[in-house]
């Protein structure tokens, strides 16, 4: 046996056990994603996103395909929970208001009665009357979740938009980072509802600065108190509050809003360097 034949005996052994291993090791980071997504799915977290860098042109393919249909589910998701409080608050409220109306009605009519008047029961029902009243009034609030009015869409600077609404909130430290030649459709009237709830949730949650900047989809972050993850499932629900004087709606009516108009409103996984909370509005086309 030659020298050239004594290396390509060492040799190739060698090179093939190399493949074998960096093939293994391979295979081993595939097994790992696919836990990471088994993971992501179960806890319902539809905007996981796993980078595609060093792997093989048909991999980082399919990659990007599971990271796109994942948001694709998460829209799926939001449009089905929205369907589904709508129907929920529409006969919650109807049932409510027809259970109240009569008491509402009968209270007020033996309150003007002359036997009631200055009798030991009239305080007793003018507090069943004032009861049905503040509930009325309660449910009636709610009823904009089912009947918002049909959006009307145009052009809207969405660069000079944002700077009207920091002028409502001078108080607040303001970063715009929004080319000042973007062009966005929507409903601008509704838009500002949008807005308005993210600006005020910001400030109860003690927020001194928002920041807003737009990388193909809008980010709204804030430096307010960060949101828990056992939270941060919950926020969309209509009715969920942390607040003691929280009325729950203002983040699941701002989805509806916007999902109304073709966008989509999601809270951030890891907000933007600088902030403690990061939303994301985007659109759907």
């Amino acid at each position: 046996m030659n020298w050239l034949d004594t290396i390509l005996y060492i040799v190739l052994p060698l090179a093939g056990l190399v493949v074998v291993l960096l093939f293994y090791r391979h295979q081993c980071k595939l097994r790992d994603r696919a836990q990471m997504m088994r993971d992501a799915m179960r806890h319902r977290d539809f905007m996981f996103r796993l980078p595609t860098k060093r792997m093989f042109f048909g991999e980082k393919a399919l990659q990007e395909a599971l990271n796109d249909m994942g948001l694709e589910i998460q829209k799926l998701v939001a449009h089905n929970e929205v369907e589904s409080w709508q129907r929920l608050t529409r006969v919650l409220t109807h049932e409510i208001m027809n259970a109240t109306a009569p008491i509402q009605s009968i209270s007020q009519a033996y309150l003007h009665s002359p036997h009631i008047k200055g009798s030991p029961y009239e305080e007793g029902i003018q507090a069943i009357h004032e009861t049905t009243l503040t509930l009325s009034a309660f449910v009636d609030s709610y009823r904009k979740l089912t009947q918002l009015q049909e959006p009307v869409i145009k052009d809207v600077n969405l660069s000079a938009f944002c700077q009207s609404i920091a002028a409502l909130y001078p108080d607040l430290k303001w970063d715009i980072s929004i080319p000042s030649n973007l062009i966005v459709k929507a409903d601008d009237t509704l838009l500002r509802q949008v807005f308005i709830n993210l600006a005020k949730n910001a400030i109860e949650a003690e927020a001194k600065a928002i920041g807003m900047e737009w990388k193909g989809k809008l980010f709204v972050s804030n430096n307010g108190h960060t949101i828990p993850d056992e939270v941060a499932q919950e926020i969309f629900i209509p009715f969920f509050t942390t607040k003691s004087t929280g009325s729950g709606i203002g983040l699941s009516l701002s989805r509806q809003i916007l999902l109304m108009q073709g966008m989509t409103l999601t809270l951030r996984e890891h907000p933007l360097k600088g902030y403690n909370v990061t939303f994301i509005i985007e659109s759907e086309r």
